[in-house]
């Protein structure tokens, strides 16, 4: 990943607060895009320009052949708040994050935790992710539905790691089970990028607890009740279980490895 600083530089008389909402509107919207990853930005001004430095999935996420109808009409919009458009400062790559996928996947899946800020579609083959802008909208334009989907399994995964509150295992329901809502969410979406890109998609469904290894090696698919997924070897060394009819992959419970 790639982090940039943006400029914005005032042309006119403008005030904060105008300044605020049309660069803070701006930034959502690279967001909601998946242009820029994160939820919060720090904005600075000094001698009557606006700096923010992004993080991106490659160098080229702020492209214009990239945006969404959201983020061309942020950016015409910074014109009332009387600012220039932004201008880029390439820092340099992140040293401590992911390298985005560039080749095209035989399989993805959707796959993120609470510790990963990239793009939860993830290339099957190499489990690199995939900038979300590099995929038909999802909804309305841009992938806002997929980030907002990426912030809740994120906020449960917190949950459940920190085990600190009874809240722990209502997350945990809505990470492991195929009935939640959090499941039912996110594998609809999976659905939509598949049929978007025409590449067979995948949901995660996170595993913990159970029995013993010799039972986790006996569960079904917990939704069409097959017991033909189990792998004879683990994809990418995590995925012990792969149903190609539910387009669902899993792992043996943590617990048991």
């Amino acid at each position: 990943m790639h982090v940039v600083e943006l400029r914005f530089e005032c042309f006119d008389n403008t005030t904060i607060s105008a300044a605020e909402k049309a660069i803070n509107g701006l930034l959502e919207a690279y967001r909601a895009n998946g242009q820029v990853l994160g939820r919060e930005f720090a904005v600075a001004f000094n001698d009557a320009e606006f700096r923010v430095r992004l993080l991106m999935p490659e160098k080229s996420s702020l492209s214009k052949r990239f945006n969404s109808p959201w983020v061309d009409t942020a950016l015409n919009e910074l014109t009332d708040a009387k600012l220039l458009a932004p201008r880029e400062k390439y820092i340099g790559q992140d040293i401590n994050s992911e390298v985005s996928s560039q080749d095209t996947p035989s399989w993805q899946l959707l796959y993120t935790s609470y510790v990963h800020m990239c793009s939860p579609l993830r290339n099957g083959d190499t489990l690199q992710p995939i900038p979300l802008y590099q995929i038909p909208a999802t909804a309305n334009g841009d992938h806002k539905r997929m980030i907002r989907w990426q912030t809740e399994w994120q906020a449960c995964d917190e949950l459940q790691m920190a085990a600190a509150t009874k809240a722990e295992f209502a997350a945990l329901e809505e990470l492991t089970s195929h009935q939640s809502d959090l499941f039912r969410r996110g594998w609809n979406l999976r659905g939509r990028v598949e049929y978007l890109t025409k590449i067979p998609t995948y949901y995660y469904l996170y595993r913990v607890g159970g029995e013993s290894l010799a039972a986790e090696k006996q569960r079904p698919c917990p939704k069409c009740g097959s017991k033909e997924w189990l792998l004879d070897e683990p994809l990418l060394d995590m995925f012990h279980f792969r149903c190609e009819t539910c387009r669902i992959v899993s792992n043996i419970s943590w617990d048991h490895l």
